[in-house]
């Protein structure tokens, strides 16, 4: 099951003097373990089960894949894309 890394978010920052809007798309993360299929629930799980004298777990059997969904945005002429 994927997880939440970054939520959806619209900040105001400053640019170059002027106010402007940053985006920050929602970030999904899924990690697995190839072999087994298991999925763990965060970086820190896998990483544990990576450390752990109890499994043969290795780095390179640990996928990370990562989703981001970015919204539909209207743009128009008055939009600052600086």
């Amino acid at each position: 099951m994927p997880f939440v890394e970054q939520e959806e978010s619209f900040d105001k920052k400053i640019v170059k003097g002027q106010e402007v809007l940053v985006y920050k798309p929602r970030v999904e993360v899924t990690i697995k373990h190839i072999g087994t299929g298991r999925e763990y629930m965060s970086d820190m799980e896998a990483q544990a089960d990576v450390a752990s004298p109890l499994t043969d777990t290795k780095k390179e059997n640990i996928s990370r894949s990562v989703h981001v969904k970015i919204q539909s945005i209207p743009l128009g002429a008055g939009t600052n894309t600086v």
